[in-house]
């Protein structure tokens, strides 16, 4: 029987994380349900613990801190991340799980496709960023990914022990997903129900401080992973500057053999210069891109066949 394990990040949650860690103790009565603190200032630990909950702290400040944390520390078959909000039903995370035990490694509540994030967020800009965050990275990464930003997600534990997390804050998501698609896991969107939270709860998320740190980390991503792709657009629009200006200069040259725009001559085939360099740059990336690939999988290989050999061995004895 695979062992689950139920991932609860929290900061100031106590209106909220006691029916959140009952409704999947209700659900999931076989799974650990975990709650990490993350620096409460208010009785989040202790109502946690009330609930049955198995409550750790992080002391270091961030969604994305606690989330490495929880994938370092908790040891489980299948681990299902949920906000502590109540946004999320706790009756659906079968429906994450199964996808998980027929091979996805990463599956992806999603929010979106059904419309009831839409109806039920009070929050216009969010709708907006969401929107946004999902068609680059799918523009971007050439993938379909209905839902980026959802926190209602489930891993397999290849995985959860074969991916490193960089991201401190609310970027997490934003992550995991792209990282999901570079090394090209089993990805799986499935519609859940999502409501809002309940009165007196309120988002830590800030709509456009955390907004645009996520923006920053997806094209400090897309600059790590596709490289080439990133730096061939810098590269095209320094070319098309020195094109406008460096066309007038052609012109004159051939009508009367001689320049008169000298600066403009000097500017253009800088510009020229520099697109060249960047498209160099990019290829010199693109190799290390691939490079780092191909290690990964080695590193995932490596961990299929030592998980492998482990259940075999045990199951001999």
């Amino acid at each position: 029987m695979d062992k689950v394990a139920v991932l609860i990040p929290c900061y100031n949650e106590e209106l909220t994380v006691e029916k959140v860690v009952k409704d999947f103790k209700e659900a999931l009565p076989d799974a650990d349900i975990y709650v990490y603190d993350n620096n409460s200032k208010d009785k989040t630990y202790e109502l946690a613990l009330k609930a049955g909950a198995i409550v750790c702290k992080e002391s270091a400040q961030g969604k994305g801190n606690v989330v490495r944390t929880m994938f370092q520390e908790v040891d489980a078959d299948i681990y299902l991340l949920v906000d502590g909000d109540d946004t999320y039903p706790a009756d659906e995370a079968y429906k994450l799980i199964d996808e998980v035990k027929n091979g996805a490694d990463m599956v992806i509540g999603d929010r979106l496709s059904n419309g009831t994030y839409a109806s039920e967020n009070k929050r216009g800009f969010h709708n907006l960023g969401n929107n946004l965050v999902r068609w680059l990275i799918n523009f971007i990464f050439k993938n379909n990914i209905n839902d980026i930003m959802t926190g209602y997600r489930a891993f397999s534990r290849k995985f959860v022990k074969t991916n490193a997390i960089m991201s401190p804050g609310f970027q997490i998501e934003t992550e995991l997903t792209i990282t999901s698609l570079v090394y090209r896991y089993r990805i799986v969107n499935v519609p859940i129900i999502y409501r809002d939270r309940p009165t007196g709860s309120e988002s830590k998320l800030n709509t456009f401080e955390d907004g645009f740190k996520v923006l920053l980390t997806l094209f400090d991503l897309f600059k790590d992973y596709r490289p080439l792709f990133f730096f061939f657009i810098i590269s095209f629009i320094f070319f098309i500057l020195g094109l406008i200006i460096g066309i007038p200069v052609l012109v004159e040259f051939f009508e009367y053999h001689f320049i008169t725009k000298v600066p403009s001559a000097i500017l253009a085939s800088s510009l020229m210069v520099v697109a060249v360099l960047f498209i160099i740059l990019g290829l010199i990336l693109d190799h290390s891109a691939n490079e780092d690939k191909r290690n990964h999988e080695i590193v995932v290989n490596t961990w299929i066949e030592n998980h492998t050999r482990s259940n075999r061995d045990g199951s001999d004895k």
